[in-house]
């Protein structure tokens, strides 16, 4: 141990004098990591050394300086704020920081402004991905494009390192973000110009020289005394306009009329149909529905085509109402735009200001011709084979009608639609118009088999004898005619009285059976047979006319039947 290091733990006068100074320190109170005073003592060629009130002397390197022109200004007893980071460091050294204390301060004012909204003055320094940085009060912060002007720049050089008003729209202290803006500051004094301005004009005033500044597809903007205005392409005219742009020029002069001021938003709405009377006002005593008149083809869309009746009022021909043939129709293949032509007026509505026209009410209709021969012999051709059904053409009418298969044949099979073909020529009879839909049907122009029972007087409870035709699962088919275009299924249920008798594997193509006629309705082309009502309509036959005193006797229904069976014999 040295003697000086001796000195310094023996002596008293040495431990009174640490005493008091470490009592001044904490006295002085410094905290760590807040911004503090301090004095400049010395400034040399590296560093800035201040005097910070603590043990030691505090050095802050010069590059802290030269950001702006402080340095120029400092000289010794020069009084700077710095960011006190550590009282002391490992070797005994205060830490501190000008860049810290000059952020701190400016997180501070930023943190204040953005609650308040305060303009601030910044720098745009440079560009980066989806913007520019902008330099406020020492913090870099980011500026999107979208928000550098009230509208898109092609150049911004004019705005480069010079000062922008903004105003701090996100910060983010824990990731060290701060969005600004210069639109907002564009927007907050346009809006309060055009505020003041909004005070001189009113709802329903006349403006003279309305200004074009631009126009679109759906509409024109105007300048009217400094106010943007806008005149949507539904206030242009009472009737339809295609493009605002074919009616105006840019500078041009318009005389509109005022419509709407939103004072929320500042938004001028303006009109010029607003300043003539409406041509619907009177509609009633011009056009009468029913009645024909002229007008121009404008526009064609998919469903039907507008015409112009006289300025202000246009009709629509639906693509129904264009061709008697052929509801869906393309209008395009009909009619044509600048195209003059004669239509019927179907409806009038006049407070949606709506007018339907038929075109086709002033064409001959073919409906009318083939009326007359319903239920007549006619030959279509084939233009369409669905699953189910044919669609054919009149040749003589043009009208398309459908065939379904159960109306090809009476046996109502849809295997019958593989025997034709497109474009095949048949012959057909029409069975039903209605709602211009026709209907044929090619089993008409045959005999229906149905008639047999007709003109063989047969009713329902008539037993018959058939013939096996078929055998099923579920049952039989049978024909009751000879030449077995009549043929009937019997259920399975329907072939005996007794179930175990009623299995259709017993019975036989081509075997005699006798059903009784349980359902019959020509109409409808329903008929339903039963052995099994047969059976039991004979067996109750044979009780009636051999079962007589049979009880009292002793008599069995098997002895009855044998009787029955033996009389029968004899005869």
């Amino acid at each position: 141990m040295s003697n000086e290091q001796e000195l310094k733990n023996t002596s008293p006068l040495h431990k009174e004098f640490q005493n008091l100074l470490d009592q001044d320190f904490k006295d002085r109170k410094l905290k760590e990591n807040e911004i503090i005073k301090a004095t400049v003592t010395e400034i040399t060629k590296n560093f800035i050394v201040v005097d910070c009130k603590a043990k030691m002397e505090g050095m802050i390197p010069i590059e802290e300086f030269k950001n702006d022109d402080e340095l120029e200004k400092l000289k010794v007893g020069s009084q700077i704020d710095v960011f006190l980071d550590r009282i002391e460091s490992f070797k005994g050294e205060i830490i501190i920081s000008r860049d810290k204390a000059r952020k701190m301060k400016a997180w501070k004012r930023m943190e204040k402004v953005y609650e308040t909204q305060e303009e601030m003055t910044g720098y745009i320094t440079g560009k980066v991905k989806g913007g520019f940085i902008t330099t406020v009060e020492g913090l870099p912060c980011f500026m999107p494009s979208s928000q550098i002007d009230v509208r898109p720049l092609k150049r911004i050089d004019h705005l480069m390192n010079t000062p922008v008003k903004v105003i701090a729209t996100r910060i983010d202290k824990n990731r060290g973000n701060v969005c600004v803006s210069r639109r907002a500051v564009l927007e907050k004094s346009k809006n309060a110009e055009i505020s003041e301005a909004l005070k001189n004009i009113k709802e329903g005033d006349v403006v003279e020289d309305a200004t074009v500044k631009a126009t679109t597809d759906w509409g024109i903007f105007l300048d009217i005394n400094g106010i943007d205005a806008l005149l949507h392409v539904s206030d242009l005219s009472h009737g339809r306009v295609k493009k605002p742009a074919d009616l105006v020029t840019i500078g041009q002069k318009l005389k509109v009329k005022i419509t709407k001021i939103d004072p929320k938003t500042n938004r001028v709405s303006a009109s010029i149909k607003a300043l003539s009377v409406d041509p619907y006002d009177n509609i009633e005593k011009k056009y009468k529905v029913g009645e024909f008149y002229e007008g121009t083809v404008t526009k064609i869309m998919d469903y039907g085509c507008f015409v112009k009746i006289e300025d202000g009022i246009e009709g629509l021909v639906h693509s129904s109402e264009l061709d008697w043939k052929n509801k869906n129709i393309k209008p395009s293949k009909i009619l044509s735009v600048s195209e003059n032509i004669k239509f019927k007026i179907v409806n009038i509505d006049k407070e949606n200001k709506r007018i339907s026209l038929s075109y086709k009410a002033t064409l001959e209709n073919p409906w009318d011709k083939i009326k007359s021969v319903t239920g007549q012999k006619v030959k279509i051709k084939i233009n369409n084979i669905t699953d189910k059904a044919i669609f054919g053409e009149l040749n003589d009418a043009g009208l398309s009608g459908m065939l379904h298969y159960k109306e090809i044949s009476y046996e109502e099979n849809i295997e019958d639609l593989k025997k034709y073909k497109k474009n095949d020529i048949i012959d057909v009879k029409i069975i039903e118009i209605k709602d211009d839909k026709i209907r044929f049907s090619k089993r008409a122009l045959e005999k229906d088999p149905l008639d047999w029972f007709k003109e063989n007087k047969k009713k329902v409870g008539d037993v018959i004898t058939t013939r096996i035709h078929e055998v099923l699962k579920s049952g039989v088919k049978v024909a009751i005619d000879k030449e077995k275009k009549l043929i009937v299924t019997i259920k399975k249920s329907d072939l005996a009285k007794d179930a175990s008798d009623a299995r259709p594997e017993v019975f036989s193509s081509g075997n005699a059976l006798d059903a009784k006629i349980t359902e019959l309705d020509l109409n409808a082309r329903r008929v339903k047979l039963s052995v099994k009502a047969a059976q039991i309509d004979e067996e109750k036959s044979l009780i009636a006319k051999f079962g007589e005193g049979a009880t009292k006797s002793g008599a069995t229904l098997k002895g009855i039947f044998e009787k029955a069976i033996g009389k029968k014999g004899k005869k």
